[in-house]
């Protein structure tokens, strides 16, 4: 099948390629629900090399960059208490932890999570944390940029493989919020 976005030789359904997602992605595939079919969810096969976005887009399609959205976790906290969230922006720009995170999870202070909590807490690979298949009761915060696109390119859970999304269905997700200006340049 040829891929939505991008130029990749290697492209097919992710329900067709649940082997290739980590356990927790390959669930959220598996037993998909919303506007979207999951035949619309695109795996495609990169190399873990190239996983990081300037080098990405370079062998992959320029036009990338502009169609990419990064997923990261991140940790508010108040009085005792931590909450873990994710967020989704635009790969062109970065998320804005101290102001709408921090606001929107009512805390005090709000920053990245540490490598290994993300990466624990997820069951992902660090540099392929995506939205789909986040732990049951997490916020997920999304860009509203990111939802009006047709197509976004996401991790897939692991550094190897990406998945290519209709932008509408991360505001179909568990625990989706969508957010203007979560992300700013």
């Amino acid at each position: 099948m040829r891929a939505p976005i991008g130029h990749f030789d290697d492209a097919r359904p992710a329900p067709a390629c649940l082997d290739e997602l980590t356990a927790p992605v390959a669930d959220a595939v598996r037993n998909w629900r919303g506007s979207v079919p999951a035949e619309q969810i695109v795996y495609v096969d990169t190399d873990p090399e190239w996983a990081d976005t300037a080098t990405f887009v370079e062998h992959y399609g320029q036009d990338l960059l502009e169609r990419s959205a990064n997923c990261v976790v991140v940790a508010g906290k108040r009085g005792g208490e931590s909450t873990l969230a994710a967020c989704l922006v635009l790969s062109t720009t970065r998320v804005d932890v101290n102001g709408v995170v921090r606001r929107r999870l009512g805390a005090r202070k709000a920053s990245f999570a540490s490598m290994d909590t993300a990466t624990g807490e997820t069951g992902m690979e660090y540099g392929g944390i995506t939205p789909l298949g986040l732990p049951d009761g997490w916020p997920l915060l999304v860009d509203a940029a990111v939802v009006d696109l047709p197509y976004v390119l996401v991790g897939s859970g692991r550094r190897r493989g990406k998945l290519l999304v209709p932008g509408k269905a991360f505001a179909e997700l568990p625990g989706a919020v969508v957010l203007e200006g979560l992300g700013v340049s």
